[in-house]
């Protein structure tokens, strides 16, 4: 396992991983703006810091896979 994430990770600052880097920096950007949009306005409320940082988290888990659907690798 190690292996192939040394092997990824060569490849990707090498320029070799993703076909179109701009698209994933992109939807990768709109992502984590919608999740720290989220976190930022969930954080005003009188709650616990820790829901709030939950509840980012999950809709930013939840978008990316819609985001990323037309990812592809080399």
């Amino acid at each position: 396992m190690i292996e192939l994430t040394w092997f990824s990770a060569k490849l990707f600052f090498r320029g070799k991983l993703i076909r179109d880097p701009l698209y994933f920096i992109r939807q990768t950007t709109i992502g984590m703006s919608f999740g720290m949009l989220v976190l930022i306005l969930l954080a005003q409320l009188e709650i616990p810091f820790c829901v709030p940082v939950t509840l980012s988290s999950l809709t930013t888990g939840i978008m990316m896979p819609f985001l990323l659907k037309d990812f592809k690798m080399k």
